[in-house]
């Protein structure tokens, strides 16, 4: 992959996003990740079994069936097992994450970062903000009851979930489908050229923060349905959300990830990043799965030592939020 062309580079720059198609090998980097995430999914039935929480591990089903029914049987949240980051707020020792080394090969994918390289530049932060997603059919489970598995990300940017200090840092995002991405099960939409104004007010939630709808022009909201291996570039001030799964039985599984140029701030000082590329510093590259995963490890246990610390930028009750 040899990163963006012009008239992409020019698309992302004027209309603060951009879709790239057959960056990843959906044959080649797509399945270790769903092999790896059925491995979490078994090592959660098994314990919800031995609790009496669901009736079987479901084991003969493919792992997004058998994810809808795990989910609709014990009514549980299951979204941190499988992130790759930690909550804002309430870190404890033993807040779940995941850290897999399929995941850390995504993360430094080659062609992703060629990508990357074609935007920002060959020194390359891998920024501490990335998330899976794994959107479960609305009908699945009750509002509350699913943490991310089903809910709606509602509008935001992606700078207004970071501390100002990353205000005037260059972070790019990078979304990208595991599964396919349709309106029906809920992709995500933006609003072109949001990116040109100024950070909007953002309202605290309980996972985050949100713009309140009333300050969006929802009319110029341009759906993103997308294959697997194709990538979302957008801006760090691109307004965007997604829209719910209302399929019947559909998973749609995705990952953000986050990328900036070393040595600016990230807006999550407490949460670990790493150098993924460098050509002024190659022996500065983080290579090793492991290293990565200590990395976290070691966050969350100074986290768990901590009076809830919050990373929250903006209070109830002001401006908008009254």
């Amino acid at each position: 992959m040899a990163g963006l062309t012009q008239r992409q580079r020019g698309q992302l720059d004027d209309e603060g996003y951009v879709v790239v198609a057959d960056v990843l090998d959906r044959e080649r980097d797509i399945p270790p990740l769903i092999e790896e995430y059925a491995q979490v999914l078994d090592s959660i039935a098994r314990r919800f079994v031995a609790e009496g929480t669901i009736a079987a591990t479901y084991q003969e089903l493919a792992f997004c069936d058998r994810l809808v029914r795990i989910g609709a049987e014990s009514r549980r949240s299951l979204s941190g097992h499988f992130d790759i980051s930690l909550p804002q707020t309430g870190v404890r020792i033993d807040t779940p994450i995941h850290l897999g080394p399929a995941v850390f090969a995504l993360l430094t994918n080659p062609r992703l970062l060629d990508v990357v390289e074609s935007v920002i530049g060959p020194e390359i932060y891998a920024n501490p903000v990335q998330h899976v997603r794994m959107k479960l059919p609305a009908r699945v489970l009750t509002v509350g009851s699913s943490g991310g598995l089903n809910a709606r990300i509602p509008w935001h940017h992606d700078n207004g979930v970071a501390l100002p200090e990353a205000d005037e840092a260059t972070i790019l995002t990078i979304w990208m489908p595991l599964t396919e991405a349709t309106v029906e099960n809920g992709c995500l939409q933006v609003i072109p050229r949001s990116h040109l104004g100024d950070l909007a007010q953002h309202c605290p939630r309980p996972r985050g923060a949100e713009i309140p709808v009333r300050l969006i022009d929802t009319a110029a909201a341009v759906p993103l349905p997308m294959c697997p291996g194709s990538v979302l570039l957008m801006h760090q001030r691109t307004t965007h959300s997604s829209l719910d799964n209302l399929s019947a039985d559909q998973v749609r599984i995705s990952f953000d990830l986050r990328y900036q140029p070393i040595g600016q701030p990230t807006g999550r000082p407490a949460f670990p990043d790493f150098v993924a590329r460098s050509a002024a510093h190659p022996e500065s590259v983080l290579r090793d799965a492991e290293a990565w995963a200590r990395l976290w490890l070691n966050a969350r246990e100074r986290l768990a030592a901590l009076d809830n610390p919050a990373f929250n930028r903006w209070k109830a009750g002001v401006g908008a939020c009254a």
